[in-house]
């Protein structure tokens, strides 16, 4: 390791645990991450147990990708436990929904 050279122009980092933190719903946690200049953003979603989406989630205007990074995340149709990684094209829905309660990462490159 070169000690002179830590970081590269550019290069960001965060942690959960000092990201602002917004209950989107009751049960539901949104962390924001990173917003890049393009508007694409990163994000960490906490779903408590039993906790649901009230509504269609709609990937709009692009696509959104999760890993499920802890417990099991339900979209509405099927179970995907940690270790998941899911694509959702744009344009697509879904119902997040968690009987067990799950940690999520989120990315949406295209805003």
């Amino acid at each position: 390791m070169h000690p002179e050279i830590l970081t590269q122009d550019g290069y960001t980092s965060a942690t959960v645990a000092e990201s602002p933190v917004r209950e989107l719903f009751p049960g539901i946690r949104l962390r924001s991450l990173w917003t890049g200049e393009s508007g694409a953003h990163a994000h960490v979603l906490e779903m408590d147990p039993g906790s649901t989406w009230p509504r269609r989630d709609v990937h709009e205007p692009g696509p959104e990708e999760v890993y499920v990074v802890a417990g099991t995340f339900n979209d509405g149709a099927r179970d995907y436990p940690a270790g998941t990684f899911l694509h959702a094209p744009a344009g697509t829905w879904h119902i997040p929904n968690t009987a067990t309660g799950c940690t999520l990462f989120l990315f949406y490159p295209e805003g």
